[in-house]
């Protein structure tokens, strides 16, 4: 798959919730495939930013697959940790607020509030139980990505709308946006 057949609002689908998956197939796996190389494509056409994670929803296929970028650091890794049915089973830690921004949510950044630290469970792309835990800039990610499982995007999070968004410049540094001009007028918040 390619950049292009990653969905983006105001598409209705990434508001839906998506379906448990109960068995590990070789569909499961041709999805996961599929969702490693629309990120890998995505991330290819970006010189200042990486693919962190991408959910199924993302490539218009409403099962509960995430896959998480195994470096964050370092774009030439290109491996990432597949996570089925993932849930979050605790929260811990203290809220704290940064920037996302999301394949799906195209050229705008927000500050959103997420925990520091969480608890997992999901199925690895074999079919075996995996628990974890994470913090962090991981823990942000896990959490944006099982948003989406659950017809959530990054952008719901955010309630002082005003001097929350912001867009990439060309030297990769986040610009903020007006929000009359740029987000109160555009199909961002459609449902």
């Amino acid at each position: 798959m390619k950049k292009e057949d990653i969905i983006t609002l105001p598409n209705a689908h990434l508001r839906e919730k998506s379906a448990k998956i109960h068995v590990v197939t070789d569909e499961t796996h041709t999805l996961v495939k599929d969702m490693k190389s629309a990120a890998l494509d995505w991330e290819d056409s970006r010189p200042h930013e990486i693919s962190a994670a991408l959910a199924a929803v993302q490539i218009d296929r409403l099962e509960r697959a995430v896959i998480v970028r195994s470096d964050f650091d370092d774009k030439n890794t290109r491996d990432f940790t597949v996570l089925l049915n993932p849930e979050i089973v605790k929260y811990e830690g203290s809220i704290v607020e940064d920037y996302e921004g999301c394949l799906s949510v195209s050229k705008v950044y927000g500050k959103v509030p997420r925990h520091s630290k969480i608890r997992i469970k999901a199925l690895d792309e074999d079919g075996n139980e995996v628990r974890f835990k994470a913090e962090g800039f991981l823990a942000r990610v896990i959490q944006h990505e099982i948003d989406h499982t659950n017809g959530i995007v990054f952008i719901d999070h955010i309630r002082d709308k005003k001097d929350a968004f912001y867009t990439l410049d060309e030297k990769g540094e986040l610009q903020p946006l007006d929000y009359d001009t740029h987000i109160a007028n555009s199909n961002l918040f459609e449902d």
